[in-house]
């Protein structure tokens, strides 16, 4: 059943979760109509977004962040706030299809009546993240979610992307043998608020304190991404609930911190920029394809950089000046 513009905004409005999985489903819809849909129900829904608390969640695969999040989730909800779970499923490189399996993973969470969660595929798109995971934050702002988590793939220093749609970025650690550091890259631990050690017990505590100790000896040597706010490094276990309730009060006073300086708007302007600027590109890709001559073009000079005819920057340099000279 096609549903109207007007009829999803009201089922988002009021909390829907049948409505506001429609909604999502369309602004992640390739086709054209779709599209134009999705455009329009995002026009409408801007003056009801904005007033959630986005944590993107990241660490190496089996660090634990479904059993993180679900538990982190429930805490919240226990303190009074509606969840949001979008999980980025890595789709196949071969025929894009995703596992999808978050859903499954967070059984509990999903038996909540303030819990929302959506397996969305990557679809190959890089970050971390899929391409629409901000318009559909934005949906489930409107739906009136306080806390957007965001699982992403878990895959190393291209998740700048997750850190620029959110407002913490918190990453899970867990004990491994050899170097504690080892596999946790600059550029990560420059982009990070809040780093969690997973998968704590009696066992490996002392181990966990010892992690805890590099790792706050090597965030002493990298600038702080926020003045005035240290990056917490905490520890506990997810599956055990221990560890969780100081995670939540240290997420709420970085917020809390955001706003007294005037960086969480600040911050968030800067988001919506690179948004714009990615849809820029979309939109011209797309233009591009809808025209022979340029599809073609296009597909030449592509073919003359793989062949290096002449270097990459050269040849995208000549197909835009083409571009620009047809439009």
């Amino acid at each position: 059943m096609k549903f109207s513009t007007q009829e999803l905004m009201e089922g988002i409005r009021s909390g829907n979760k049948r409505l506001i999985a429609k909604a999502i489903t369309l602004v992640e819809s390739k086709k054209e109509e779709h599209r134009r849909q999705a455009e329009e129900l995002l026009k409408e829904l801007m003056h009801f977004t904005g007033n959630s608390v986005r944590v993107g969640v990241t660490g190496v695969p089996g660090a634990g962040k479904s059993t993180f999040i679900e538990n982190f989730g429930r805490l919240a909800i226990a303190n009074g706030k509606k969840v949001a779970v979008l999980a980025i499923d890595p789709s196949s490189a071969i025929n894009k299809g995703s596992i999808l399996g978050d859903k499954t993973r967070m059984e509990e969470l999903a038996k909540e009546e303030n819990a929302f969660i959506r397996p969305s595929p990557s679809s190959g798109f890089l970050g971390g993240v899929a391409n629409t995971t901000f318009e559909t934050m934005m949906i489930c702002e409107a739906a009136g979610y306080d806390y957007i988590l965001i699982e992403t793939v878990g895959v190393g220093q291209s998740e700048v992307l997750v850190a620029d749609i959110t407002d913490v970025f918190l990453f899970l650690k867990i004990i491994g043998g050899g170097d504690e550091l080892q596999g946790i890259k600059r550029g990560i631990m420059e982009m990070v608020d809040l780093i969690f050690i997973n998968k704590v017990d009696k066992d490996n505590l002392q181990k966990a304190k010892n992690t805890r100790l590099e790792l706050k000896r090597a965030l002493d040597f990298i600038p702080p991404k926020e003045k005035g706010w240290k990056v917490p490094v905490l520890f506990g276990s997810a599956l055990s609930n221990e560890g969780l309730d100081e995670v939540f009060q240290k997420i709420n006073e970085f917020i809390s911190l955001k706003k007294k300086t005037h960086r969480f708007e600040e911050v968030r302007k800067q988001q919506a920029e690179k948004r714009y600027e990615y849809w820029v590109q979309e939109y011209i890709l797309s233009a591009m394809k809808k025209s022979n001559s340029l599809e073609e073009a296009y597909l030449q000079h592509k073919k003359n950089a793989s062949a290096l005819v002449f270097n990459p920057s050269t040849e995208a340099k000549l197909f835009v000046e083409k571009f620009l000279s047809e439009n």
